[in-house]
């Protein structure tokens, strides 16, 4: 008994042809042009594209001209896999002004893709010009400040003080001793006039102090830098001075002054002070 088989190759290469069928699609893909594809219409809002396999390689895929303005916003990407070559995308001119506020692309791998040249358009998004009826910047809505003016913070105002270190009588030599500094202008740069001698009370009212019109500066959080120019009256020569005065660890207030005379003399000045308590 002879039996013939005669649908079996048919079979069989039907089922191969099959197989082969997504292959071929795949290799189709990595030159596919979207340039003119048009999804401005399409309602891609309940679109999944957690199973989306993109890992072959598209690195010829045209996007420029592709429009996505449509609304994407509840689209799915969470297991879209895009971990293939995409070097050569280009999505120069994709447009993808739609509304992508509830896409999800937290497990999506772009870590091959270039977007460089990519033009994203962000404007409907948040950020952006202010409303109108927006606050203004300085809170104010719009309301003047009346006579006092638009109000600063105090460190920026220029003030002025006066602090008497030394003020005392000795009746030995009927004298006077004193030692006071004033100043003028802000927390960054001021403006300090200072002196500190004695003047005899008797016939001879007679003045010794050395003093100095200098320019003060923070130098940092414990110290400041003086520098500027004095006069001596004992021996009645003027003198360029430059010195910093601060507070030293455990409270010691420090003062630390260089003088050169234009006789060439130097005097250095150095002065603590502790508060006992």
């Amino acid at each position: 008994m002879k039996i013939y088989k005669v649908g079996l190759p048919f079979i069989g290469m039907s089922s191969l042809m099959l197989l082969m069928s997504p292959l071929a699609n795949a290799a189709e893909m990595s030159n596919m042009d979207h340039g003119s594809m048009d999804m401005s219409g399409m309602d891609m809002s309940d679109m999944d594209h957690s199973s989306m396999d993109m890992s072959g390689n598209m690195s010829d895929m045209d996007h420029s001209g592709m429009d996505m303005s449509g609304d994407m916003s509840d689209m799915d990407h969470s297991g879209m896999d895009m971990s293939g070559d995409m070097s050569d995308m280009d999505h120069s001119g994709m447009d993808m002004s739609g509304d992508m506020s509830g896409m999800d692309h937290s497990s999506m791998d772009m870590s091959g893709m270039d977007h460089s040249s990519m033009n994203m358009d962000m404007s409907g998004m948040q950020g952006g010009e202010p409303p109108p009826n927006a606050r203004s910047p300085d809170y104010s809505n719009g309301v003047d400040y009346g006579q006092y003016g638009k109000p600063v913070m105090m460190g920026s105002l220029p003030l002025w003080g006066v602090s008497v270190e030394t003020l005392g009588y000795q009746f030995e030599n009927d004298q006077i001793d004193f030692e006071f500094d004033t100043w003028y202008g802000t927390d960054s740069n001021r403006v300090t006039l200072r002196s500190e001698g004695s003047a005899q009370t008797n016939d001879d009212k007679e003045i010794d102090s050395l003093s100095s019109l200098a320019y003060w500066k923070p130098l940092g959080i414990f110290w400041n830098g003086e520098a500027g120019v004095a006069y001596n009256t004992e021996n009645d020569k003027s003198a360029i001075m430059a010195g910093i005065v601060g507070t030293a660890p455990y409270f010691v207030e420090t003062d630390a002054r260089a003088y050169l005379y234009t006789d060439g003399q130097v005097q250095l000045d150095l002065g603590t002070a502790y508060e006992w308590r």
